[in-house]
């Protein structure tokens, strides 16, 4: 058992939330989802999240027995939360609001959408608490997102680019042991235990250098810069857009007319799969080395959403 308060500044710190200001994604589309539900998330959510929207969003009792650990706040997560927390647990994820990427070979998705008011509403009531954090753990020096699958896949990290502010870079720059595109395809669906990935580009015989970005790596500029530094395959949780709207479909266009011409294997394995390992590796590491804390793993029934 730990206190809440004493574990939310550890985080804090450990991960400067601070250091960010608001965050520059979730500034724009947490606003706009709550405002499609006319639900008040100012008044509902702590106040430093509602300034920097990363950090303690909901608190709960004093006291935490368990951290559960999970990615977006799908119904199937949330609804596994409520059910198994006990007073005073807490969720931690990457995303306060679900982010529907779209299945390459299903639906398209809806892009950001709210957590639904019931929810909230049964957290509260059961004194849980939801502590959330993006753009810092995706730049951490030791537990970033995609620091995370460069470990799990034995890659040694030689470079990197998007540098934000001196915190490190978003995109990693890797060298692997050879290996060919059929070959590395199957370790991440094995890796990320998705039943297949999203791929376009060439299909090669040798790779020894990859491009590593967790989440949503699906901007063809990004392509092009690490094509530039020689990379020969390219993983993320995104290679398109398959978002529902004349934005994704634009941006769905522009990827397939790039990947016509990439000198490179381009591997999506999920969003939301890439950003989770790092909670089931990583994270669940550093709080059972810090707090005396049970972790508990939440993953989505379904990866591809």
């Amino acid at each position: 058992m730990v206190e809440l308060e004493v574990m939310v500044n550890k985080l804090n710190m450990e991960l400067g939330i601070s250091n960010f200001g608001a965050d520059s994604s979730f500034k724009r589309f947490l606003p706009t989802a709550y405002n499609t539900i006319d639900y008040d998330w100012e008044s509902n959510f702590e106040n430093e999240f509602t300034e920097l929207f990363n950090g303690l969003m909901i608190k709960g009792a004093p006291y935490i027995n368990k951290v559960f650990l999970a990615v977006f706040p799908t119904d199937d997560v949330l609804k596994r939360f409520i059910n198994e927390g006990k007073d005073g647990d807490l969720l931690f994820m990457h995303h306060p609001i679900l982010m529907e990427c779209g299945d390459p070979k299903g639906q398209w998705g809806r892009g950001f959408v709210p957590i639904k008011e019931e929810f909230i509403g049964q957290i509260k009531e059961k004194n849980l608490s939801v502590y959330t954090c993006h753009l810092p753990l995706d730049y951490h020096s030791e537990l970033g997102t995609s620091l995370a699958i460069a470990k799990s896949l034995k890659a040694e990290v030689i470079d990197g680019f998007l540098p934000l502010d001196n915190l490190g870079d978003l995109i990693l720059i890797c060298s692997i042991h050879r290996t060919s595109t059929e070959e590395l395809v199957s370790t991440l669906k094995e890796l990320f235990d998705i039943p297949y990935v999203d791929f376009e580009g060439e299909k090669l015989r040798n790779i020894e250098k990859i491009a590593i970005v967790a989440g949503c790596g699906d901007k063809v500029e990004w392509m092009q810069e690490a094509a530039s530094n020689g990379v020969q395959a390219y993983i993320t949780g995104e290679i398109h857009c398959h978002i529902d709207s004349d934005y994704g479909k634009q941006k769905y266009k522009i990827m397939k007319e790039y990947a016509l011409t990439t000198p490179m294997s381009l591997i999506g394995v999920s969003h939301s799969a890439s950003e989770y390992l790092v909670k089931k590796t990583l994270i669940k590491d550093w709080l059972e080395n810090n707090f005396d804390v049970q972790t508990v793993l939440i993953p989505q029934e379904k990866w591809w959403l």
